[in-house]
């Protein structure tokens, strides 16, 4: 009787244990060198302030992660009808939970803020988590853009 006790307590606590560190594992995966490499992304959304520049916004691009918090891109953006091509130069932050911010500096002389989620994460090869996409949110006053970036080329 009391080994039968005794197994169900070491059960239990060793059960607690691994239920208890699991989720920590998969939220302290991410960093600055989850994101490496070329993502192609699109925006799309609307600037609502100021009323001389109010209107539709589309982006489409790259943005090429560095693995230690710098960023550069290329791609055209489309406001109120008018193109035109962007290059890009920035820092990014990638928090242990896979969100992170974006500062980028447009070659249109503007620079924007982002937040954003990495929601393909392979944790299978942790602790080497690998981002393979990101959801991203504008968080500039007027400005309502969303996008999703991609990895543009999976590495197997």
């Amino acid at each position: 009787m009391k080994d039968s006790i005794a197994k169900t307590f070491t059960i239990a606590a060793v059960t607690a244990l691994a239920l208890s560190v699991a989720p920590t594992a998969k939220a302290a995966g991410c960093s600055n060198a989850t994101l490496n490499g070329t993502f192609v992304y699109k925006g799309t959304g609307a600037i609502l302030t100021p009323a001389e520049i109010a209107g539709p916004i589309d982006e489409v691009g790259t943005l090429v992660f560095d693995g230690r918090g710098g960023l550069t891109g290329a791609g055209a953006m489309q406001q109120g009808g008018n193109n035109a091509p962007v290059t890009k130069t920035g820092t990014y932050t990638v928090n242990a939970d896979c969100t992170g911010t974006l500062t980028v500096n447009y070659s249109l002389g503007f620079t924007s803020q982002f937040f954003f989620v990495i929601d393909n994460v392979d944790t299978a090869v942790l602790p080497n988590v690998r981002g393979d996409e990101l959801q991203i949110l504008c968080e500039d006053a007027g400005v309502v853009l969303d996008g999703t970036a991609r990895r543009q080329f999976l590495i197997p």
